[in-house]
């Protein structure tokens, strides 16, 4: 919705959500732009490296500021409300249901990856490369690991909502206990790979709770958050999970990569809190001015979401080409520097957001309430290559188009020509997919 269709919200609103989900990603935001430690070493190579890395006394930030496990679970929320309206006019219309939910991601995604790759090749072409470039193009696409893994949440929405709604909190325990199997079987069995089955499990969990609280049943947030702080604590104290809840270079073991059960407890946590917060927050939203900001956030957040670190690496590009000398991350001067940082980056997503946003509007064209046929599985099937496309292009990143580069996903070497082409065949399926048949024709 734009600011002026929600110039008169209705009353069954949930204002807190839309909160939540601009307010996680601005956070994930700024928490990147804090982590990003750029310096250049003695022989003048420009290295980007982590704060956390190299100031681990800052690892506890981690417990307040890795609030994606949020996002998720205000996507459940919305989701489930979502795919309840598109039941009412068809049961069967799964590819009017993934259209309505991904038009909003894939299209500004779509984009981001379309002027990116085109920029990578112009440069490659044109011979240029090296420093800070080299280490952007890398960079860039890291985020859009976020993008596959809502994808998946949004395909799995239809089956798993069938299932809470017949076994309600017994499927978020049965995807908790599963988590928990993966863990026992990782580090108690040595079990290879099987680790990489908690990207599913960790973050389902946390979306099935998003379903329980569309239906009223988070009644008790504070054992939720009880209970979660308490199992980060001790899992972090005596089990072999690292204190941070963000991936760290270098870590022999990552909460985040795969996620642990560490992090779903982190999650379960930040979830009791937030929902503790609800009522005293949804008064001060009902004031005109908080809620029009809330709103206009909502409106462009994914767009500044994929552009934000192309801000950042943007203005240390323009700190280095002018000579300024790059101050030791973590040092008393950096951290002086740190709000003339933030707000040159503030300003520059700003105005890549100006330029992008239109992607992120909702487009005319109608969802279909009697889909063909083949709309679902051909649905399905553009959600899967958009989903792995976006993955393997998160991994191997934007540089070396002509060369070959790869990245192992799921034990297949996928190159960033073949995710791209994957990404945009994946979203044309499903908004073709997704289509009123007037409409399309």
């Amino acid at each position: 919705m734009r600011p002026s269709d929600l110039a008169a919200t209705p009353e069954s609103r949930d204002r807190y959500v839309d909160l939540l989900r601009a307010g996680s990603l601005g956070v994930v935001v700024l928490g990147h732009w804090l982590m990003a430690a750029v310096s250049v070493d003695t022989a003048g190579q420009v290295q980007v490296g982590n704060l956390l890395a190299l100031q681990p006394r800052l690892q506890p930030l981690t417990w307040l500021f890795q609030v994606m496990p949020v996002f998720f679970y205000v996507g459940g929320f919305a989701h489930a409300l979502s795919c309840r309206s598109v039941r009412r006019k068809n049961p069967k219309a799964y590819s009017a249901f993934l259209r309505a939910r991904l038009r909003r991601l894939l299209r500004p995604t779509v984009v981001f990856i379309g002027v990116w790759g085109a920029a990578a090749l112009v440069l490659q072409l044109a011979g240029a490369g090296g420093g800070l470039l080299d280490i952007a193009l890398r960079l860039v696409a890291q985020p859009l690991w976020f993008v596959g893994i809502y994808l998946a949440m949004v395909a799995f929405t239809p089956p798993l909502l069938r299932l809470h709604e017949r076994w309600g909190w017994g499927v978020f325990g049965g995807l908790v206990a599963a988590a928990v199997a993966v863990d026992v079987l990782r580090f108690g069995l040595g079990v290879p790979y099987v680790e990489f089955l908690n990207f599913a499990f960790v973050w389902l969990a946390i979306h099935q709770l998003g379903f329980l609280r569309a239906d009223g049943r988070l009644r008790r947030p504070y054992l939720l958050a009880g209970a979660g702080l308490v199992g980060a604590v001790l899992l972090v104290a005596y089990g072999p999970y690292p204190l941070s809840m963000v991936g760290i270079p270098g870590e022999r073991i990552s909460n985040m990569a795969p996620p642990t059960l560490a992090l779903l407890c982190h999650g379960l946590w930040l979830v009791g809190a937030v929902e503790l917060l609800r009522a005293p927050v949804a008064r001060w939203l009902r004031r005109p001015r908080v809620w029009r900001a809330v709103v206009t956030a909502g409106g462009v957040s994914m767009t500044a979401f994929l552009w934000h670190l192309t801000a950042m690496l943007g203005v240390y590009g323009v700190l280095l080409a002018a000579g300024v000398r790059m101050p030791e991350p973590g040092s008393g001067v950096w951290w002086i520097q740190v709000p003339l940082r933030l707000t040159a980056a503030a300003t520059l997503t700003a105005v890549l957001v100006a330029a992008f946003r239109t992607f992120e509007k909702p487009s005319g064209v109608r969802e279909s309430s009697a889909p063909r046929a083949w709309a679902g599985p051909a649905a399905a099937l553009g959600v899967t290559l958009s989903l792995f496309g976006v993955l393997g292009l998160s991994m191997v990143g934007f540089g070396g188009l002509l060369e070959g580069r790869t990245a192992l996903l799921i034990a297949v070497h996928v190159t960033a020509p073949v995710a791209v082409l994957m990404t945009l065949a994946g979203w044309l399926l499903v908004e073709r997919a997704g289509r009123d048949r007037g409409a399309a024709a």
